[in-house]
């Protein structure tokens, strides 16, 4: 997925070495538009991102944050994809909705299919927790990057959210 320049503002990248290996931070002006587990294709240039967000990353990571306070920018998507982006924000750490629960949840109960590909095209993964997101019967669903990342993801927090509770 091409990133479009906003006109003013800068776009760069940076990494991010986690327990899923490099994330590649995307970021337009001060706010992160992106998150990678592949280098993005388009070439930007290399910047520092700000501490913020490799802070608050390393401690999702290490730690089981919940919550995420950079400044987020959209600069992909339609008006449906954004509302599924953010119904994102509204399932709680450690655990997973259905693709049904999302389509409900934005108000379109019957467009399940059409979330899971508005889901595919999540630009901000981990941030807006697209993995969290499962097939009704329980299986796991897809992953733009790989099953095996939303699987470690969801393992991460299942185990996380174990050790808090100790």
């Amino acid at each position: 997925m091409r990133q479009k320049r906003l006109p003013g503002s800068e776009s760069f990248y940076d990494t991010f070495e986690g327990p899923i290996g490099t994330l590649y931070l995307i970021f337009t002006g001060k706010a992160l538009s992106g998150i990678y587990f592949n280098k993005p294709g388009e070439i930007l240039p290399k910047g520092k991102a700000p501490p913020l967000i490799k802070k608050e990353l390393k401690e999702y990571f290490e730690n089981g944050r919940e919550e995420f306070t950079q400044k987020l920018e959209f600069i992909t998507g339609t008006e449906f994809d954004r509302k599924v982006w953010l119904a994102l924000k509204e399932v709680p750490y450690g655990e997973t909705r259905t693709y049904k629960w999302i389509a409900e949840k934005i108000n379109h109960p019957n467009a399940f299919r059409a979330a899971g590909q508005a889901l595919s095209r999540n630009p901000l993964p981990i941030i807006l927790p697209c993995h969290r997101i499962i097939e009704s019967d329980g299986s796991i669903g897809g992953y733009s990057p790989g099953v095996d990342f939303k699987r470690r993801l969801l393992d991460i927090e299942y185990y996380m959210k174990l050790a808090k509770k100790r």
